[in-house]
């Protein structure tokens, strides 16, 4: 008769106990091999642990490494009984095989319990004495965990001090070890100077470099990064030692090389040497594209941070970035981003010939990508603006709803970097007014309609066709539209008065949304006081965008030089913004812009002024001038006896002390109040002084209105007495009708 366990795990560990206890040497092995196997998926067989510690003391090395790896995953769960292996470690610490000393003191160093540090000292101290290299390196890193538990004992046992001399090691192994231990006491130390890299120490590591293994050589090029040279000859040399490194299989050494690289060619003068460092550079990067898809990302992430810093090592490596059918969606977003920072007057025609095809594929998210990335393109290179459009209207007439609509966006940012430039294509535009489903074309669209108005035959049927749909569409869309609308009325405004006054009733009273009825306030307010006012205001002249985004601040992106390789460099971020315990606010930004010296910034205050933050003292800031004029620029004296408060009432248009100011004009012309200078920023005329007082009437009016006062409701100019239709906006002349002509390529489709 059969008996059936249900026990079974305890009657499996019960026959392990007994062939961890039989006489036989071959069976305790494979018992102690079965033990290993049930932790690693996961059993408990804690309970075994005397049994297993038993098997410490055998010539066996294999044996008595899987003894010491049982050994260090249940150290913490039994701390009492690692206390008996204690003598056996000790022993081992002075076994003639250099192999069983290493185990030894890795093995104590892993265990991580505090009763056993005090048994590790001795141990340890013998162990970086050793004869034999493999021992002195392993006992180098066992100095780093220990100096993580108890940072008084390893400082009071020398046990630092004999890592540091360990840097000027004959073995190059034993030198790497100890640059990965002090780099980590370093970075876990108060001070952050238990290990400084001067010229001494960077003579043994260059030295070592060649020697090493991979890991060894990753090690001893970061600490190097840390360095900072003295002078542009000194520069120079790090950078002809570190170019070997280039050639390695590891792309973690050949990062790590490019990193020492970038930050060493700050300090180097001769632009034919940095030349050809970064032509040395291309290859390597080039090679690392051929790994496989996550190694490929970590590579064009790390990239996009070094065509950033130095964009010319790769400026003739385009094809190379070339999206192919089977990259993974990640991979083909960066290189996109990759190619648009290489894009150049020489390659854009080969660039927009791919970006075409890639439109054409079937993932959506990478084809709008793409057809951001042409916009990209023509705002970067206005030479091919041009070109650029006619492949953004041959893929608007392929009719792809999202392609469209990514198409407008974009068309939209090319009007905003070349204004007045590109008219002709309003009408395709407009013809797929329809199409447009999401709140972000139709808001380019609506900018477009509303800054051409005065172009657009019908713009007030298209603005029409948003009025029905005014309450449910966007907020984004909603802004837009009230904007275009005052747009339109401003420039046509005996045409749309009805229309603008319809749309500002709606906006004030049945819109929800605070940023919608507050614009729609400020436009009706402006409308009703000074028209002129809302002219100068609303159709001023927009700033061209500043064309292709330069990616990180300068002061970060020397920060995150220091970072290359890391997973920092993949996130484009600092590590203390992501590793727990680590804080990364505006300190150590300021820190990070302090530290950049490679570009003088033009805007910096003064140096007494930068003196007086420096010292954080404010009485002496208040004191100073932030508008000093340059040495160049001509002096204007002033009165020295002028009030400070009189350019204050000054806005108001009063003046404190007019008399005296009166006597004291630089020029006879009349003073203007700051009113007349902020207008002037839009081209408004300014007004008389003597009409300053009736304005500022019509402005308290306006704000009793805007507080709920008994003043009358604004109502619109009619268009009997509106200022504006004596200032409507004029027809161009001949002229200028022909220069916009020779300028505007598309304006055949009008």
């Amino acid at each position: 008769m059969k008996i059936i366990d249900n026990n079974k795990p305890l009657s499996e560990n019960y026959e392990l106990k007994a062939e961890l206890n039989s006489e036989y040497r071959h069976v305790r092995k494979d018992a102690v091999k079965k033990v290993i196997a049930n932790m690693t998926v996961g059993k408990d067989v804690s309970g075994l642990f005397p049994d297993v510690l038993k098997n410490m003391q055998t010539e066996d090395i294999e044996l008595k490494k899987l003894v010491y790896l049982y050994l260090m995953n249940y150290a913490k769960t039994q701390p009492e009984l690692v206390i008996l292996a204690v003598n056996t470690f000790v022993k081992d610490s002075d076994d003639p095989n250099p192999l069983v000393r290493a185990l030894a003191i890795r093995t104590m160093g892993c265990l991580r319990v505090d009763k056993i540090i005090d048994y590790l000292t001795e141990p340890l101290r013998k162990c970086l004495k050793d004869e034999n290299p493999y021992v002195r390196k392993t006992a180098a890193i066992c100095v780093a965990k220990l100096y993580e538990l108890n940072p008084e004992l390893a400082i009071e046992q020398d046990f630092v001090s004999s890592v540091q001399e360990m840097v000027s090691d004959i073995n190059p192994m034993v030198v790497a070890n100890a640059v990965i231990s002090l780099s980590d006491i370093n970075e876990i130390s108060k001070n952050n100077d238990v290990f400084v890299v001067n010229a001494t120490i960077l003579n043994k590591l260059l030295h070592a470099l060649n020697e090493c293994t991979e890991w060894g050589q990753i090690a001893i090029l970061t600490a190097l990064a840390d360095y900072k040279a003295g002078n542009g000859k000194e520069a120079e040399g790090i950078c002809d030692r570190v170019l070997p490194r280039l050639q390695h299989a590891n792309g973690a050494v050949v990062l790590a090389a490019i990193k020492v690289l970038l930050l060493n060619m700050r300090l180097v003068k001769d632009e034919n040497l940095i030349k050809s460092f970064c032509r040395k550079m291309a290859p390597p990067l080039v090679t690392l594209l051929s790994s496989p898809p996550e190694v490929q990302y970590i590579a064009l992430r790390n990239i996009s941070l070094i065509l950033q810093k130095r964009p010319e090592v790769l400026s003739n490596e385009m094809r190379v970035f070339f999206c192919r059918y089977n990259d993974p969606p990640y991979v083909k977003l960066e290189k996109l981003e990759i190619l648009i920072r290489l894009c150049n007057d020489r390659n854009v025609d080969q660039l927009l010939s791919e970006l075409k095809e890639y439109a054409n594929e079937v993932d959506v998210d990478f084809v709008r990508k793409s057809v951001n990335a042409i916009g990209r393109c023509a705002i970067k290179i206005e030479e091919a603006a041009e070109r650029c459009i006619n492949v953004l209207l041959d893929l608007i007439n392929t009719g792809v709803s999202y392609v469209v609509q990514e198409a407008i966006v974009v068309i939209k940012d090319i009007f905003r970097k070349y204004p007045r430039k590109y008219e002709g294509i309003i009408p395709t535009l407009c013809e797929n007014l329809d199409a447009l489903d999401e709140p972000e074309a139709k808001a380019s669209l609506t900018w477009i309609i509303g800054e051409y108005a005065e172009r657009i035959e019908n713009a007030d049927d298209l603005i029409n066709m948003f009025v029905e749909n005014f309450k449910e569409e966007n907020a984004q869309v909603q802004l837009q539209f009230l904007t275009a609308t005052v747009k339109l009325f401003l420039k046509k405004p005996t045409e749309n008065q009805d229309l603008v006054q319809r749309v500002l009733q709606t906006a004030t009273n049945e819109c929800d949304n605070a940023d919608i009825r507050d614009r729609a306030y400020v436009y009706w307010r402006l409308l009703s006081t000074d028209p002129q006012a809302a002219k100068a205001v609303v159709l001023s002249e927009k700033p061209p965008i500043a064309g292709e985004n330069a990616g990180l601040s300068p002061g970060m992106l020397e920060e995150m030089l220091y970072h290359i390789g890391s997973l920092a460099s993949v996130y484009h971020k600092p590590p203390e913004t992501f590793i727990a315990g680590r804080k990364y606010g505006a300190d150590s930004v300021s820190k990070g812009v302090a530290s950049h010296h490679d570009e003088e910034d033009e805007t910096a205050p003064p140096p007494q002024i930068q003196a007086a933050i420096k010292n954080n003292d404010l009485g002496n800031l208040l004191d100073l001038d932030w508008d000093e004029p340059s040495a160049s620029s001509p002096i204007v004296t002033e009165n020295p006896q002028s009030n400070p408060m009189s350019d204050l009432l000054s806005i108001g248009g009063g003046d404190s002390n007019s008399n005296s100011n009166n006597n004291n004009t630089i020029n006879n012309n009349a003073p203007k109040s700051n009113v007349d200078d902020i207008l002037s920023l839009f081209n408004a005329p300014s007004q008389p002084q003597q009409q300053q007082q009736p304005q500022q009437q019509n402005a308290l009016m306006m704000a009793g209105d805007l507080f709920g006062t008994t003043s009358p409701a604004p109502t619109l100019p009619s268009q009997t007495q509106s200022p504006l239709s004596s200032t409507t906006l004029s027809p161009s002349s001949p002229a200028q009708q022909q220069q916009q002509q020779q300028h505007d390529p598309f304006a055949d489709l009008l």
